[in-house]
């Protein structure tokens, strides 16, 4: 068999496309294959699909396929600019290649695999390409993608917001609880982040007035973004933000303490740990500590009780059991404590809806985890629009309809 037969099988090529030749070079390792079409052959119009459409000029273009073995092969054709009684001169689409796009589509297909498991930079060392190429190739798939998705369904959303760098920049999540996906990413974390999710939503076929259910922190700016956006959501405020209120009010308590009790110096990850889950030099030293004349060790039992409230059996039995922690935590004497209560009490329907919906961010922290440590092997994302893709591609459970 010749191989410009075997190329042609291979490519899975149908007339009027043909292999016409191919080139080796053992010193570079690449193979370049020729492809091409008779004379007088006609196409039809890529604008309107009008058929038997002439040839008006010729165009030479080259793009980078699957390699050969070790080598780089690249495909390079005349591409044809047909004219349309339509539409005028218009290129012809190819079938193994995207319009604009230096790759073929089987050699798209492997990048977005790579890119789904490895860093952008590191796939981009590895199939020696410039990674802002690899970029271009993965919003195409991921704009796709979102734009075929569907949001019908959706009833009930988790808000956060996670570091798109260092300072004050971030993205805002929007996540679909029940299918555990990110629906939506945008830059901020005011309450117009909220009515942008709300838009796009509608523009992938939800309704904001369905959602029924909203998991956030205690952040004003996302407070008035869902009452104004999603008028019918019923908030829970996300129950790990709540205890970390109270976490850091016994953090503001051993710092006070301990310019006057040197003892507490390196303790503070004692207090910001369960008793369970102290190692056993952390669980010495607080044994060795006299807890029941420190000020942070009563701070620190305050918090462990706000902790049980969402072991309570029923929203009943939860709403007694923070009205005697509040009643405690007031009456502590330690101020920060005491505003921590005071902010509870602020928040108290949102905190106590926890045990009517049961949802809580822990999700989407989760999700957070798997974006700053992808990001972390990165070493970053020169843009916020790059961040967002790649959030998309790891946690949108999108469906990238790669060629096979």
């Amino acid at each position: 068999m010749r191989d410009t037969n075997l190329l042609q099988l291979a490519l899975g090529l149908t007339p009027p496309w043909t292999v016409t030749g191919s080139d080796f070079d053992a010193e570079t390792h690449r193979l370049d294959i020729q492809v091409d079409f008779a004379p007088g052959n006609r196409f039809a119009c890529p604008n309107c699909g009008a058929a038997a459409c002439p040839a008006h000029d010729t165009e030479r273009m080259t793009w980078r396929h699957l390699n050969f073995f070790q080598h780089q092969a690249y495909l390079n054709a005349r591409v044809p600019r047909v004219r349309c009684e339509t539409c005028g001169v218009r290129k012809v689409r190819v079938p193994w290649a995207r319009p604009d796009s230096g790759f073929t589509l089987l050699f798209e297909a492997l990048l977005m695999t790579m890119l789904s498991a490895m860093p952008v930079n590191a796939v981009a060392r590895m199939v020696g390409e410039h990674d802002t190429r690899l970029w271009r190739v993965l919003h195409h798939y991921v704009e796709q993608a979102r734009a075929r998705g569907d949001a019908s369904q959706v009833t009930r959303v988790a808000i956060d917001e996670t570091a798109a760098r260092r300072g004050h920049d971030y993205i805002t999540l929007f996540v679909d609880i029940e299918q555990a996906r990110v629906l939506f990413a945008t830059q901020g974390r005011d309450a117009g982040t909220v009515a942008a999710f709300a838009d796009d939503l509608a523009a992938h076929g939800g309704d904001p007035a369905a959602v029924s259910e909203v998991c956030i922190d205690m952040s004003p700016a996302f407070i008035k973004g869902v009452g104004e956006s999603l008028p019918k959501a019923a908030i829970t405020f996300d129950k790990f933000h709540a205890v970390k209120i109270v976490n850091d009010a016994v953090d503001q308590v051993r710092r006070a303490e301990q310019k006057r009790q040197g003892l507490l110096r390196g303790t503070r990850y004692i207090w910001l740990r369960n008793p369970a889950n102290l190692t056993e030099r952390q669980r010495a030293t607080l044994d060795a500590l006299p807890t029941q004349h420190l000020k942070t060790a009563r701070a620190y039992q305050i918090r462990l009780a706000f902790q049980d409230l969402y072991d309570q059996p029923s929203a009943e039995a939860g709403a007694g059991f923070l009205k005697k922690w509040y009643f405690w935590a007031t009456h502590s004497r330690l101020a920060p404590m005491i505003e921590a209560a005071r902010t509870v009490k602020r928040h108290w329907h949102g905190i106590l809806r926890w045990f009517d919906s049961r949802i809580a961010n822990g999700l989407i922290e989760g999700i957070n985890s798997l974006v700053q440590a992808a990001k972390a092997k990165a070493r970053g994302y020169r843009s916020s629009r790059n961040l967002k893709a790649i959030v998309y591609l790891l946690a949108g459970k999108l469906d990238l309809a790669l060629p096979a």
